[in-house]
Formats: C-alpha cells, structure tokens, sequence
C-alpha cells in the first residue's frame, strides 16, 4: 500500500482517486476550494463534474498542499494544464528530492512550447516526474470500465513503480520512455476532438467524422516526425488511442464545446455551457505554433484556430479544409 496525494479535485482527479483506492493504497485529495473540500466531506463525490462515482471512507480532503505533501510516496497532479506551472511553482518548496510525481494533464504551455513534465521539472527540478495518458474518460474510470493507458518516464524504474500503483483488473497500465511523444499526442488530440465537436455541431456524419480522426492523425504524425517523436507513440494509446475517444466520446468536454460552436456559440458560451476547463481550446495556439516552428502542414490545426480566435464560421472553415488543392495520402510512388 502507498500513501498518495492527488493534486486536483476535478473529474479525473476524483476518478483517479477512486481507482487507487480500490487498488488498496491510502489516499489525500487536494482542492484549492474550501467548499469544494467541504462537498466532498459531506457527499464523498464531486456532485458537479463527477457525480455518482462514490468515494471510499478512508479518503481524505485537505486545502492544505503542505498537508497534502506530508509523507507522501507519490503525487498525483490532476489539475488542469492552464493552473499546472502556477500549482507546480506553489510546491517547490514543499516537494523532497526524488519525490515521484505523476503528471496526468493534458496540454502544451503556450508561451514556452513546453510539455507538462517539462513544466514540473522546471518548477520542482528535485522531482522525478512521470506522466500517464491514454483514452480514459474520468466517467468511465470511475464506473471500473476496462481502461488501457500508458506511462511514461525518463527511467524504466520510475515507468515500473507507476505501473504497478496504478494497474487493477480494470485499469492496464503499459510502459514507455517517450514522455514527449506521450504528451503530444494528449495535447493535441483535443484539438482535433474541438474538430470533430464541430463537425458534428454542423449536422456532418460518420464520414466527415472519420475523416478527421485519420487527417488529424496524419497531422500529428507529420508534427511528430519532425520533432523526433517515435511513430510507435503516435499509433499507440496516447496518440490514436486517446483521439478516437476523445473524438467520438459523448463525455468528450472538448468534442461538446466543439458542437457548440457548430451550432453557433462562440467560444467563450461555448466553455461557459460545458462548464469544466477544455483544453484543447489552450493547446490549440501552441500547435499551431509547435507547426509553425517545425515548418509543418497542420491544416485542421488552423482551421480550428480560425473559428477560435479569428471569429470564422465553422461552415466555412470546414469548406476550406475540403476544397484545399489534391494531394497524395501517400508521398511515394513507384516509377
């Protein structure tokens, strides 16, 4: 049994808690809301994002980070990508050497490119820091729905430590040492589920859906490619995986904001009505920056930052992605 502190009460925080706790281990939930804390001691559940997955007795709620670190085997930071360098900065001086922390938001900062790992190793370089990703809707963790994710660490030590906290008969947790590629692929993938949200929102179908599931994996592909990212991540549960769920799920915050919109909400509405942070809207600017930095077409990238920022019609910029010039899904022929 471990001693774990999960920093953020959100929906994944609240289903990770959940899972570690029927794993046998001892758990602290973090949240910076005193009524928050206060809901959670009363109704052992977050009422609001996560209702219904029901939490064991033997958690405890604290507002406390210097509380929530004390002698802890392992930190969970669940807070969403905007809140994590701030949050990560706030525990520095609280955090002892080689305490592992496991990283599960998913973004790019926008202003440093950065992935979160490489945000927390900023802020807390005394951390030794992994991530975890994968196609893992909190509702569906939190209900024990078999669920297959991936590690991801600098050493095939810390990969197996993680592994084996996490893995249960409904969780299976597989080891990688790509955390940049991971992370990528988390980062992005809601961008293209803002895509797909307005795909749908537009009153499109199955085709159109399919369409961007497999140019926007070509996209990350591409991108991926030309930073040095293995293809095996990209293909795999973090990269695929996670945006065909995050694409088609119903629970998809970022797939909901993006029908919003197709159904005409501006973005702002849109985030206000799904009421939970999406952050493909925050990683939409950074990779369109990551594409521009890396000389890389990522179309579907810019479309979706065009209806974001720049007040285009999703109509329209559906349109452009469909009448840009022919082009070979392929790049090699054989003469």
């Amino acid at each position: 049994m471990a001693k774990i502190s999960v920093i953020g009460s959100g929906s994944w925080g609240t289903a990770l808690t959940w899972l570690l706790c029927n794993n046998g281990h001892e758990l602290t939930l973090w949240s910076y809301r005193a009524e928050e804390t206060e809901m959670y001691q009363k109704n052992h559940q977050n009422t609001d994002k996560l209702p219904g997955v029901i939490l064991p007795d033997s958690v405890e709620y604290t507002t406390d980070l210097g509380e929530a670190y004390a002698g802890r085997d392992l930190l969970v930071l669940a807070v969403p990508s905007p809140a994590l360098r701030n949050t990560a900065h706030k525990m520095s001086g609280l955090v002892r050497p080689g305490q592992l922390i496991v990283s599960v938001a998913k973004g790019i900062e926008e202003n440093s490119l950065m992935t979160m790992s490489e945000i927390i190793e900023q802020e807390i370089p005394q951390a030794d820091v992994a991530v975890l990703s994968g196609p893992s809707h909190a509702e569906e963790v939190g209900r024990g729905l078999p669920t297959a994710i991936v590690a991801g660490a600098h050493s095939r030590e810390t990969a197996n430590r993680v592994q084996s906290v996490f893995m249960s008969p409904v969780f299976r947790v597989y080891t990688s040492s790509d955390m940049k590629g991971i992370q990528l692929g988390a980062a992005l993938k809601n961008v293209m589920a803002l895509a797909a949200g307005i795909a749908d929102g537009l009153g499109y179908g199955d085709n159109t859906k399919a369409a961007l599931i497999t140019r926007g994996s070509a996209e990350l592909a591409r991108l991926g490619g030309a930073m040095g990212i293995h293809m095996r991540t990209l293909y795999g549960l973090s990269g695929i995986g996670d945006l065909i769920v995050t694409c088609a799920s119903l629970h998809s915050r970022n797939r909901k904001a993006g029908y919003l919109m197709g159904q005409g909400y501006t973005m702002e509405a849109a985030m206000k009505e799904v009421h939970q942070v999406v952050e493909g809207v925050y990683s939409a600017r950074a990779g369109k920056m990551l594409a521009e930095k890396y000389h890389v077409d990522m179309p579907i990238v810019n479309e979706v930052n065009e209806v974001l920022f720049h007040g285009k019609p999703a109509r329209d910029a559906v349109n452009e992605l469909m009448q840009r010039d022919g082009k070979d899904e392929i790049e090699e022929w054989d003469e």
